[in-house]
């Protein structure tokens, strides 16, 4: 008799409390949802269950990169996210003080809103970065989901699964009543979060360790505008000797919504005792960092959370997969959590699509994990590493080597002296502040995955030397496995951004005049493997010109050239110039994306 990944044998229900989809979600959060978003809009049968009552009662992930703004853009939803969110403007003056109402330590400007970085971040993608809570988007992600046909069911667990040929069983239960009862699912996704009972089920391989620090949130509300509309950020980082917060009295005060939501977020040692705090003490801790005594608060919860860093180094097992904080676990540092989980579902949703239409072999499936695996490590350690280097700052500051309050008043009150001590202290500063540039202005860990596996046709070709930091700045290219580059085409009555003439649901084929040729090539290839494939000419006289001229620059191939973009709006192929026999580069190309070779 078969059994369930808890042991316990398999006994079918009858017919008629079987539930039955294509693709069952567990978990509705930015992974989950997005998830469930992305396939309804290809649509794709799928139902999403949470053992919560509603989305999340927290602001948790806040910061929206221009990757994940973009993917919203291709579902139809970017209009609904911007409405809620605060936006690019206001997110960027990150300031470092001894309270909000006390002495600045210094600015930095994050998130690409320096007038240096601007254009870098202007150039890469038609969206910018917002900052929107989890308790605004997960909203929109379910409802747009539902909306297109999900089925969503809230107060309902996953306990457990049983894989076979053609699908897999899941045991779920109505947490109301206490009903079990099975869905029957072609395929499984686990987004059931960083302690994720699906990924724990088929055994995923991790690195890392969990729990390694401890933090502790305080939501409140308080009208601080006067304090802080001069110098608009999310985030207000207190460093007070003497404060109950972390180890050397250092706080975060984030920005919720603007100017009267905020978060206050310190450490704990996690080996000991977790504290407790009630309203009380809660009201005191907001207060002292704020550098307001008397100011009137609400506190509106508290909660404990876990700093990991851990990554799982495989997605997937047979037909379940895993994505979001179920394989890469890490400290909010770089903003990376909610944006790598919906890119992580991004990537698998348009190719369980294809294969669930049997346009593609299962061998597709198997780059998933070949893919993002190497993205889940690199967020993981860079988040991990961007949280050590405040020590930097602290170091500088003096305050590792002071022993008491005293010791580190005077610490920090010394870099305003003119003295050697002084001087090298406000030297020292500099480069500290110039480090975070690698936690909030990190370009190219933003938006510079480059993928490499089966669905990826390699022309011989590697991604050029970077000429800058690769983690600070993002460099375009169309080398296979790529993102496709961001220019603005279109006619004399609309502007488009290259990524708008790749949508979700099909490939799309891009050349220029002198390489017409490749349409009718594409019909034909497209028809022999019954999947969508567009071609899209740019160049004067067509119906989408290069208003700019900087797709020219940026393509890397002749005009008659082609470049192959995935649903995800990677490249999978290239032609450097029109080939003997285009339709056979074209045919052998798909075939390996397919999985057909």
């Amino acid at each position: 008799m078969p059994v369930f990944d808890d042991g316990q044998p398999e006994t079918r229900p009858p017919a008629s409390s079987v539930v039955e989809t294509d693709v069952l979600i567990v978990g509705s959060g930015p992974a989950g949802a997005s998830a469930a978003l992305f396939l309804s809009t290809l649509g794709v049968d799928n139902m999403v269950i949470t053992k919560y009552r509603w989305t999340a009662n927290t602001p948790r992930a806040h910061i929206t990169n221009q990757r994940a703004m973009e993917i919203f853009r291709d579902m139809g939803v970017e209009d609904q996210v911007l409405a809620d969110a605060t936006p690019h403007h206001l997110v960027g003056d990150t300031v470092f003080c001894t309270s909000i109402a006390g002495e600045e330590i210094g600015r930095i400007h994050t998130w690409g809103t320096h007038p240096a970085r601007e254009a870098d971040y202007q150039l890469a993608s038609p969206c910018l970065v917002v900052d929107i809570p989890q308790t605004y988007l997960e909203p929109i992600l379910v409802k747009n989901a539902t909306v297109r046909g999900t089925q969503t069911r809230f107060s309902t667990e996953y306990v457990a699964h049983v894989q076979d040929a053609d699908g897999v069983n899941v045991l779920a239960r109505d947490r109301l009543t206490g009903a079990e009862y099975t869905i029957r699912a072609k395929y499984l996704i686990g987004a059931d979060g960083a302690r994720s009972k699906v990924a724990a089920d088929i055994g995923l391989p991790y690195e890392g360790a969990m729990d390694i620090a401890g933090s502790m949130n305080i939501t409140f509300k308080a009208d601080i505008e006067a304090y802080v509309g001069h110098r608009p950020s999310v985030l207000y980082w207190v460093i007070q000797p003497g404060a109950n917060v972390g180890g050397i009295g250092a706080g975060l005060v984030r920005m919720v919504r603007p100017w009267d939501e905020w978060l206050i977020v310190w450490g704990y040692d996690i080996n000991d005792e977790p504290p407790v705090v009630d309203e009380a003490s809660a009201t005191q801790i907001v207060r002292d960092l704020l550098g307001m005594p008397d100011i009137d608060v609400e506190i509106t919860g508290t909660s404990l959370w876990g700093n990991n860093e851990m990554y799982a180094k495989h997605l997937q097992k047979g037909r379940v997969f895993c994505a979001g904080d179920a394989i890469h676990r890490h400290p909010p540092s770089n903003g990376l959590g909610s944006n790598t989980s919906i890119q992580d579902s991004y990537n698998l949703a348009w190719k369980l699509a294809l294969v669930l239409r049997g346009q593609a072999d299962r061998s597709l499936l198997d780059t998933y994990s070949t893919e993002r695996a190497p993205v889940a490590e690199r967020i993981v350690r860079r988040a991990n590493r961007s949280s050590r280097e405040f020590v930097q700052f602290f170091e500088v500051l003096g305050l590792l080597d002071a022993t008491t309050e005293d010791e580190m008043v005077a610490a920090i009150e010394e870099r305003k002296a003119n003295t050697p001590g002084g001087a090298a202290k406000r030297a020292a500063l500099v480069d500290a502040m110039e480090l975070k540039n690698y936690e909030f202005n990190a370009h190219g860990v933003d938006l510079g995955q480059h993928y490499q596996s089966a669905a990826i046709v390699s022309d011989g070709s590697s991604l050029p030397e970077p000429s800058r930091d690769p983690d600070l700045y993002y460099e375009m290219s169309t080398v296979p496995g790529s993102h496709v580059p961001h220019a603005w085409v279109g006619d004399t009555m609309h502007r488009k951004a290259m990524m708008d003439l790749a949508p979700y649901d099909r490939f799309t084929l891009v050349t220029g005049i002198a390489g017409e040729e490749w349409t009718s090539v594409a019909d034909k290839v497209a028809h022999e493997f019954g999947i969508p494939l567009a071609t899209v000419v740019i160049g004067a006289g067509q119906e989408v010109t290069d208003l700019y001229y900087d797709w020219a620059k940026l393509r890397e191939v002749d005009e008659s050239g082609v470049v192959l973009v995935r649903p995800d709006k990677h490249i999978a192929w290239r032609s450097m110039t029109m080939p003997e026999d285009p339709e056979d580069a074209l045919r052998s190309a798909m075939r390996q994306i397919l999985g057909k070779a």
